[in-house]
């Protein structure tokens, strides 16, 4: 280049050789004074179609439009540099991620004269880091799930638990709660061996969410061979009728126990609670009442329910 050229010129040949695209706005009449050509090829719209921040405004998604906007012009107003993302209509009708970066340029009064910026195609970023995102949604929903059963886990037992009590108690509600144990399973681990013992939990898994039907119902794996179901918004018979409902799903699944004194099938003890949750009153407390109930049961003989002290 030789070096008598005007450094506007020089200026404007860096801007328009990168694949940024620079532009300048007028603050007080809301037109461009310039935009890079690199607009065309990546939007489709030629630089003098590009005359009022209104044709900027109107080439956003309608999604984007009033939140950048109003941001854009607020900060501009306050004389604040700022930046901001949202997807670019392009001329045959598809959308870009644009990044824009502004600086405010002022007056020596602190008037605003003008914008001066940069749009940047981010597009590939933005299915980089939504891509990121699903991985991430993915991730925390495996991350409550059992690996083995494909039921929810303790974590979103937990969780679950500490929602419906609130809810019970804000709603003065029923909520109960059914443990399960598998009878003798460390004898059916030992004479059927451990991948059939997993098998057998999965088939219990399957047994007990296809008694528990309703949308709230909620199974989780507790610990190795125990389960815990959430039946929110049921009294003790509607507790009862679903734990008797369960056994039931169980025996029909016809498992095979060839070591277990109480026959040839897998059984189950169940201890079952209900509670109003009160002021003051926490879930550990209720957990430690079915357990108890529950060990009532299994030291009654197995196979049963227990449901009342």
């Amino acid at each position: 280049m030789h070096p008598s050229e005007p450094d506007s010129a020089v200026y404007r040949t860096l801007l328009e050789s990168t694949r940024a695209i620079p532009w300048k706005i007028d603050w007080a009449t809301k037109t461009f004074a310039y935009i890079g050509p690199q607009i065309e090829p990546l939007l489709g719209w030629a630089p003098s179609t590009w005359v009022t921040v209104d044709d900027w405004a109107t080439r956003m998604h309608p999604d984007d439009r009033e939140r950048v906007v109003h941001f854009c012009v607020s900060q501009s107003q306050a004389g604040v540099d700022h930046e901001a993302d949202y997807r670019a209509l392009t001329a045959n009708g598809e959308y870009v991620w644009i990044r824009d970066v502004v600086h405010v340029v002022r007056h020596e009064s602190g008037e605003v004269d003008s914008l001066i910026g940069f749009m940047f195609d981010i597009t590939e970023r933005k299915k980089t880091e939504e891509k990121l995102l699903s991985l991430q949604r993915e991730l925390e929903a495996l991350s409550f799930l059992d690996s083995l059963t494909g039921v929810a886990n303790r974590r979103k037992f937990d969780a679950v638990l500490a929602i419906e009590w609130e809810e019970a108690r804000r709603n003065t509600q029923p909520l109960s709660l059914i443990m399960f144990d598998v009878d003798f399973f460390k004898r059916y681990n030992d004479h059927h061996g451990h991948i059939e013992g997993d098998e057998c939990l999965r088939r219990i898994a399957q047994a007990l969410v296809s008694a528990a039907n309703r949308p709230r119902d909620f199974l989780a794996r507790y610990g190795g061979e125990e389960f815990m179901l959430v039946l929110p918004a049921s009294d003790e018979s509607a507790a009862a009728a679903v734990a008797e409902r369960c056994r039931q799903a169980i025996f029909k699944a016809q498992i095979p126990h060839g070591n277990s004194p109480l026959g040839q099938l897998v059984t189950v003890s169940m201890g079952v609670g209900t509670v109003i949750p009160a002021a003051g009153e926490h879930p550990p407390a209720f957990i430690d009442l079915v357990d108890r109930r529950l060990y009532r049961a299994k030291q009654g003989g197995r196979n049963r329910i227990v449901s009342a002290a």
